[in-house]
């Protein structure tokens, strides 16, 4: 049968029973992961249904591994992931061996993931006065689905598996799974469980390990990332909010994992997007996460840039989008799953708007955080090539604007980061139809087009004063045709419709043009008074659509929920734009909603407010890991320090605002021009900053940086 993708954007096709059919909620899963492998659970460590698995290589290895203890109930009391590879999970075995009221025997599960490999210790742990005696059993089982199929709720029928000396053992069109216990089980078979009896003497603890090894029958798509390999410095931060604290150390460790390595060059590293779903290469994901993240080094920033470039295109192909000079949207395995008629994207999908102006951006901001000259030079012909597409092709109609229209009727309606179905609409709440120009889009290629223009000057090659003047035209029509007024007054439209009429909505949209050079100083004083009213600030983070327009929904995935990453983007806005109190404010916020989610931001929450409830609302179908989620605490601390770099130049500016209780604070691992930055904070605000040999520090106040 068929069924509606998640984002309302094309039909998927699914064996999914007539109750299936909705993407599976992952609000209270626990995930642990190394890129590219997984595992989804419930919050006691099993297994067992919706999303739940182990996955690699876009497939669910093990669909199900239940433990329980026969005729015993199993209570958890607690556990959840230890960084971002490890979970540790605690339960009770209610009943046994206990001579008081106080709990007796205990079963703690230990999971570690590495690359292809799940591993789980159980201990069994009699810390009673009496003997214990139980029968622990473990259910395996898997489906070998492909992720599409997962997340669009479609069920899959188990895959029958084998039993050989204690090892039970799957095999797929492209994946082999084998499973092994030690020690062995009592009588493994493949319809049954393992199953071990246990004697325990007060005092005594069992144990044994499980161990799931998947193999893929071709190389993966992007090879995993070794131990310690990460390609930027580790942030550390202590500040007197320890939420803060937590919040960056969490995302590091994520970050860490979400690690892939481009085959073709495997020392270029990028981030995959997030897990469950987008355990890949995304264009826009992975750019905005190495870009957020350039304070703690470049050479994440390098390895993304040299991964898009090697695949940006280089002809005309309708069915996948691609065109010249355009950076790719995002690159899945070519499963036949994927395949069906009308059913998902082409492996490598070109269907994004922003990403090329994007990976200009990146390379400047990049080349004045201090990438060596020879790297930056070397990929000047790939962004002469970027700026071409954004002149030549992401213009179809000759209006000025960059706009998009899926062409193919199987592809993503909406191509910016707002990508549902749904995203783009009216204040009345109608939506808009294609072909769309995005304002954060217009903002995004001016900034492309200022950045280069200072890199082809810098380095000699001609068309700066070209595109400086490019750039200056889009400001202009942009004035012109973009901006639309209510009760409140002037601010610019979320898009052009196919009509080019201003499509009026009010969004967080706003902080993605602050800083950027496209608004003057009076209107970006009007950006910054609506980003601050109630109906978009949620007290958490910024609502992606005002709560008094038409088609807010708290809980709708581009209409009223609440992005980290879109939030720390205006963050990082305001303070540019010198609006540092409503960026503290904000950020504010974000460290908030970072406690409420264990220091691990979703990829969004709803969009309820602070005056409802003392903790955001879970999206139930968010990703956690999500890249720029995490990568969003950098971002922050980056703009309540107003940290500016320019290696070239030999400067670094610094404008603190700390905004509220944070000082005291020292944070090292920063690095710029290739060489360790630190700093700190005193109570009474002063910066104390440790910059490399030919950095010259200058203090500049907080309202007073604005963007180039």
């Amino acid at each position: 049968m068929s069924v509606k993708s998640p984002d309302g954007s094309r039909p998927v096709e699914s064996d999914a029973e007539p109750t299936a059919g909705l993407q599976p909620f992952l609000h209270d899963a626990c995930v642990t992961l190394y890129a590219p492998s997984f595992a989804v659970s419930r919050p006691d460590g099993q297994l067992s249904r919706g999303a739940d698995g182990f996955y690699h290589g876009d497939r669910r290895a093990l669909s199900r591994l239940e433990v329980a203890v026969e005729g015993v109930e199993l209570a958890s009391v607690g556990g959840g992931v230890q960084g971002a590879d490890h979970a540790v999970f605690r339960s009770v075995l209610r009943g046994v061996a206990e001579a008081t009221p106080d709990p007796a025997v205990t079963l703690i599960r230990t999971r570690a993931i590495a690359p292809g490999r799940l591993t789980e210790r159980l201990d069994v742990i009699n810390s009673g006065a009496l003997p214990a005696e139980v029968t622990l059993t473990v259910a395996a089982e898997t489906d070998m689905a492909p992720m599409e199929r997962v997340k669009s709720g479609g069920v899959s029928r188990p895959v029958f598996g084998e039993v050989a000396l204690g090892t039970l053992a799957w095999s797929g069109p492209d994946l082999a799974l084998r499973l092994t216990a030690s020690p062995a089980p009592d009588a493994p078979t493949p319809a049954a469980p393992l199953r071990w009896t246990i004697a325990l003497a007060p005092g005594e603890r069992w144990s044994t390990e499980l161990s799931c090894v998947a193999q893929e029958s071709t190389p993966p798509l992007f090879p995993p990332v070794a131990p310690g390999g990460a390609p930027w410095r580790r942030p550390r931060l202590v500040s007197a909010d320890r939420r803060f604290d937590r919040w960056v150390d969490q995302s590091h460790d994520d970050l860490e994992r979400l690690l892939l390595a481009d085959p073709e060059r495997p020392s270029d590293l990028f981030v995959a997007a997030g897990a469950p779903w987008y355990a890949t290469l995304f264009g826009r994901d992975a750019l905005w996460a190495a870009r957020m993240l350039l304070p703690l080094g470049t050479s994440l920033a390098a390895g993304t840039l040299r991964t898009l470039a090697r695949r940006q295109g280089t002809s005309h192909d309708p069915e996948t989008q691609e065109q010249p000079g355009k950076i790719l949207h995002e690159v899945r395995h070519a499963q036949g799953d994927r395949q069906g008629p009308g059913f998902a994207l082409p492996p490598r999908y070109f269907g994004t708007v922003d990403a090329t102006p994007l990976w200009v951006c990146l390379l400047h901001d990049a080349w004045r955080w201090g990438l060596p000259p020879e790297e930056v030079e070397a990929l000047l012909p790939h962004a002469e090539a970027a700026l071409g597409w954004m002149r030549d092709h992401a213009d179809a109609d000759g209006d000025g604007f960059l706009e998009y229209v899926d062409t193919t009727g199987r592809g993503l309606a909406n191509q910016g980061w707002k990508d549902s179905g749904d995203g783009i609409r009216f204040r009345d709440g109608s939506q808009a139809e294609a072909p769309i120009a995005l304002c954060e889009v217009q903002a995004y290629a001016y900034e492309a087009a200022q950045g280069a223009a200072a890199l082809l000057r810098a380095f000699e090659r001609p068309g700066a004063d070209r595109w400086e003047e490019w750039a200056e035209h889009l400001k202009s029509r942009f004035r012109e045709r973009f901006w639309v007024e209510d009760a409140q007054g002037p601010y610019p439209a979320v898009a052009l419709d196919g009509e080019k009429r201003p499509v009026d909505s009010v969004t967080s949209g706003f902080g993605h043009l602050l800083g950027t050079g496209l608004l003057d100083p009076e209107e970006s004083a009007l950006l910054a008074r609506r980003l601050a009213g109630p109906d978009l600030d949620a007290g958490f983070g910024l609502r992606t659509l005002s709560a008094a327009s038409g088609g807010f929904n708290p809980l709708g995935y581009h209409t009223g929920s609440i992005w980290p990453h879109d939030t720390a983007i205006a963050v990082h806005g305001l303070a540019r734009a010198g609006f540092p109190d409503t960026a503290a404010s904000l950020a504010t916020g974000l460290i908030r909603a970072s406690d409420s989610f264990g220091a691990r931001l979703p990829e969004l929450f709803a969009g309820y407010g602070a005056d409802e409830s003392r903790h955001p609302a879970p999206y139930p179908a968010s990703c956690h890991p999500q890249a720029w989620a995490a990568a969003s605490s950098v971002h922050v601390l980056r703009s309540l320090l107003g940290l500016e770099a320019d290696a070239p130049g030999g400067t670094l500016t610094v404008a603190a605002r700390l905004g509220h209780d944070l000082a005291p604070l020292r944070l090292t691992g920063l690095a710029v021009g290739g060489a360790p930055l630190s700093l700190a904070v005193r109570p009474d605000g002063t910066v104390d900053v440790e910059a490399p040999a030919g950095i010259a520090v200058h203090r500049a106040r907080a309202d007073a940086v604005r963007g180039t």
